[in-house]
């Protein structure tokens, strides 16, 4: 049969049965024999030209291709009429063709290489799960390993049970009889296939004609190919899901629709009707909650109305048709059946067998048991008992396990010798070391724990030979939102990339006008807005730059132990960092009230302008000394509170003229106190001496002797005051005769007024 490429020279619909081409040219040259028209002929010199051109192209890329291939190979793919090469030839031509350069070293002698060109090159093997290729020899070495892993592990009676193999990329499991054992094409019709430059590899070049998958009916029309077969592309009339709608034409591969009406279909508790929309298969369990009683009727509960068959857990108790016995099954339906201790009943021996009522025990017959037993040697010597028979109790010559003694012993013992067994076990590294081997050592049974080439495992298997065998776990990687996973095996999910995800990429930040996008690997881009969040404290809106996912560097680095080890680079987190303090000016007035200056918000709270206090004491005299710093209890702004400094100067005021006594008092407000220190001084004469007080209001008094003044007025007369401070003054009290100019007249008066009698 040709292939489907050569078929398709023969036109549409054609059978196969039908003549070939060149038998056609043979029946249609009479007719051509017949006078042409000038246009036939033009047309059929351009389809020479172009078929010789095409011709010569098509020798000139074999040529290039295939050095080692013969010209017949290019006439066999080009015209259909000539001798075709057999399988086997152009095989071995295409395979001589890349065996080129080891031949040519050897001198063509390919002995070596016959492995390479029958199994390696040629015969492959295509998962039916991720239609990955693999050499049919190493999927084989490969289904035959993992069974006998598991089989290691798993089965106590080694090797009796069949384990399936996965695949050793995607972990589809086979049975042991579908590990490939011959070299089939993709679609699986053609053994062997021939290879053909012209063809996919591995492929018969016929319609693939698989089922398509899921199934309905129809079969995929491509050539034979690897991978999966594409959706069935046919188009069909079909109803809704609920077969309520009329039909639609739809894709085979598409036909499921829904009309979103309400299905209606009655539910299996045959009460209620279906209350959701248009779906496919098997409705719902009713989700609703009735009182149902048991099986056997006894007890009454509410339940889930989809589950109405439940059973109690009481014994049937209905009475047998025996009339004596009651049924001791637990609740169930339907007849409880007879009494099993009706009928014909053996003794227990069972070599006897009578008839008795139900209420009555079977007798022992009193034979000998005979029964065999656990040994499968001998058989009991008993009378017919009831109860198992008892172990074996007979003498005989046993031999241990490893056949080098033999002993007399029970029958029911076994017989096992206490020398080592010195073999080494299948694992080649530890002895077996059993007591009393048979020469068949079990397998190891200690661990392997080695690292499996996934580096996530360590080996579950026994201890074995050679190298461990791959991870068979898998791994789920998954996108970013975690929405789709990728199954892969253990091991590569750090060479894998992370699924192609159709979700919107979840917002990695608060702002809700920032353009939405699908999930994709890495980081999403930094967002350029501004954050504009409410600050807890003031409320003012934060003018920093969105700052929810920003790269900080983390503080977790491990010391270095010495000069040769290299210190391990930071590493960087994506972590929302608090918005940093409100920087918005707010006029605030210092302490003291001296100034209003623009503070930021996040410090707001009244502060020290660092000058001086210099609020009036409570002295009156000096003023606090302090920085500004806050004062209560007084609303005027120049007054000292409490909080000010206490004045500790003495007294400043002026002293009294001629007081030469300090203030005792501190500073004070208002006058100083009169002096109270006593002095002893002369009197204003300078006659006397006496005792006063500084800054008696009396002192002129107290500082008088109480006798005449001796001083001398400018008239010469002395003044008669009493002993006074200060000068006499030029009023002069004394009496004196005096005459006129002429000397005529003569007056006595007092000297002050001297002149006015002159």
């Amino acid at each position: 049969m040709d292939p489907a490429w050569r078929q398709r020279g023969r036109g549409r619909g054609q059978p196969q049965g039908q003549a070939s081409r060149p038998q056609r040219e043979r029946a249609a040259a009479p007719a051509a024999e017949s006078p042409k028209t000038p246009s036939a002929a033009s047309s059929q010199s351009k389809f020479e030209e172009i078929r010789k051109s095409n011709q010569a192209a098509a020798q000139r890329l074999v040529q290039s291709q295939y050095s080692s291939s013969s010209d017949d190979d290019v006439d066999d793919i080009v015209d259909d009429g000539g001798k075709v090469e057999g399988k086997d030839g152009k095989r071995g031509k295409i395979l001589a063709s890349t065996l080129t350069t080891y031949t040519d070293q050897t001198g063509g002698d390919v002995t070596d290489l016959d492995r390479e060109q029958t199994q390696y090159l040629s015969d492959v093997w295509s998962c039916a799960g991720c239609f990955c290729l693999f050499h049919i020899p190493c999927i084989q070495k490969w289904a035959k390993d993992s069974v006998f892993l598991l089989s290691s592990v798993t089965d106590e009676d080694f090797g009796k049970k069949d384990h399936p193999w996965p695949c050793p990329k995607c972990r589809y499991e086979y049975s042991p009889s579908q590990t490939p054992s011959r070299y089939v094409c993709y679609c699986g019709k053609v053994q062997d296939p021939s290879l053909d430059p012209w063809l996919l590899p591995h492929s018969c070049g016929l319609v693939c004609d698989r089922a398509l998958n899921p199934a309905c009916g129809h079969h995929c029309l491509l050539l034979c190919h690897p991978g999966p077969c594409p959706p069935c592309p046919k188009m069909v009339s079909v109803s809704c899901m609920c077969s309520k709608a009329m039909p639609v034409p739809r894709r085979c591969s598409n036909k499921p629709w829904s009309c979103q009406k309400t299905c209606g279909k009655t539910l299996p508790c045959k009460q209620h009707a279906c209350n959701s929309s248009c779906h496919s298969g098997v409705c719902e369990p009713c989700p609703r909650v009735s009182v149902q009683r048991c099986v056997c009727g006894q007890e009454e509960a509410e339940r889930q109305c989809a589950s109405p068959v439940w059973h109690c857990q009481q014994p049937c108790g209905r009475p047998l048709s025996c009339g004596n016995h009651t049924c001791e099954r637990m609740c169930h339906s339907g007849l409880c059946g007879a009494c099993p201790r009706s009928g014909n009943r053996a003794c227990p021996c069972g070599k006897s067998k009578s008839s008795l009522p139900c209420t009555e025990d079977v007798p022992t017959c009193g034979d000998t048991c005979d029964k065999v037993m656990e040994c499968g040697l001998h058989t009991c010597s008993m009378r017919c008992h009831r109860g198992a028979c008892e172990t074996c109790r007979q003498e005989v010559e046993k031999q241990c396990r490893c056949g080098k003694y033999t002993r007399l012993m029970p029958c029911h013992k076994e017989y096992l010798c206490e020398s080592k067994c010195p073999n080494t076990r299948g694992c080649s590294r530890h002895q077996c070391r059993r007591k009393c081997c048979s020469g068949n050592c079990p397998p190891c049974d200690q661990s392997c724990g080695r690292s499996l080439g996934c580096r996530n495992h360590k080996c579950p298997s026994v201890c074995h030979q050679g190298s461990c065998y791959p991870c068979p776990e898998t791994v789920d990687v998954k996108c970013v939102c975690e929405s789709t996973s990728l199954t892969v095996p253990c091991g590569r999910e750090r060479s894998t990339k992370p699924p192609r995800c159709k979700q919107l990429s979840p917002p990695s930040c608060h702002h809700p006008s920032r353009e939405t996008h699908r999930c994709h690997p890495g980081p999403c881009p930094p967002c350029r807005q501004a954050c504009l969040l409410a600050l807890k404290r003031c409320q003012h809106p934060c003018p920093q730059p969105c700052h929810d996912q920003v790269m900080v560097k983390t503080s977790d680095r491990v010391s270095v132990s010495g000069p040769w080890e290299q210190s391990s680079e930071p590493a960087f987190v994506r972590k929302a960092l608090p918005c940093p303090p409100c920087l918005v000016p707010i006029p605030t007035a210092c302490l003291g009230e001296h100034e209003v200056s623009p503070v930021p918000c996040h410090r707001r709270e009244p502060f020290s302008c660092k000058r001086v206090c210099g609020r009036t004491l409570t002295c009156g005299n000096h003023s606090c000394t302090k920085d500004c710093h806050r004062v209560t209890a007084t609303t005027n702004k120049l007054q000292a509170g409490p909080e000010c400094v206490v004045c500790e100067e003495g007294c400043v005021n002026p002293r009294p003229p001629g007081c030469p006594h300090p203030c005792l008092l501190a500073c004070h407000p208002g006058s100083c106190p009169p002096c109270q220190q006593m002095t002893r001084q002369r009197c204003h004469c300078k006659i006397s001496l006496t005792f006063r007080s500084a800054e008696d209001e009396t002192k002129a008094d107290l500082g008088s002797c109480k006798n005449q003044c001796p001083k001398q007025l400018s008239c010469g007369h002395h003044c008669k005051d009493l002993c006074h401070p200060g000068h006499c003054g030029d009023k002069c009290s004394h009496r004196v005769k005096l005459k006129c100019p002429c000397k005529r007249i003569k007056k006595v008066c007092f000297y002050l007024s001297v002149a006015l009698c002159l």
